[in-house]
């Protein structure tokens, strides 16, 4: 007897878990592949943050005679005394920042991906600190030899680096 449908095939169980198996792995690189991407945007974003603020920094220096001073490390994390989003580097905001930028991974209640600031009016130094998604490596010339597990607290020496900075000379170990 010849089967009713001749024409209708389908597949095999094995045949649909083969496929399944093959997007799922797929899937998994996609997901990985973006999660690299999104971790680069971000390192890209902070250190662009860091340069704006240095530019704003010279140029209220060039205003001012000085640079904003502040009585101990300013943030916005809980660590530190939180100064508010306009409020972490004195007078920066609005005049020469329209707005303080905070890291696009920060956790204020954790410390994680806090950026610092402290400056006694002649010297600053600006941090990105305790980013576990930072790849600190990306630009090696924002490295803060002060936390990177060195001896020499003004020369990139260490391997355990936790923090970004720009600064001046003489805030190279703050």
């Amino acid at each position: 007897m010849a089967h009713p449908y001749p024409s209708m095939r389908g597949f095999t169980l094995i045949e649909l878990l083969v496929v399944i198996a093959i997007i799922g792995i797929l899937s998994s690189v996609v997901l990985a592949s973006l999660n690299t991407a999104r971790n680069k945007a971000n390192d890209a974003r902070r250190a662009s943050d860091m340069h704006s603020i240095q530019m704003a920094l010279e140029m209220y220096r060039t205003s001012n005679t000085g640079y904003p001073v502040t009585t101990g490390w300013s943030s916005r994390c809980a660590a530190w005394p939180d100064k508010g989003a306009g409020n972490v580097i004195p007078g920066l905001v609005p005049g020469y920042l329209p707005k303080m930028p905070d890291d696009p991974q920060m956790d204020s209640s954790g410390n994680l991906c806090c950026y610092l600031y402290y400056s006694d009016g002649i010297d600053y130094k600006l941090l990105d600190y305790n980013c576990p998604t930072l790849n600190y490596n990306s630009v090696r010339s924002l490295i803060d030899p002060t936390r990177d597990s060195g001896t020499d607290a003004c020369i990139v020496d260490g391997d355990s680096i936790w923090s970004w900075a720009i600064y001046t000379d003489n805030a190279c170990s703050w």
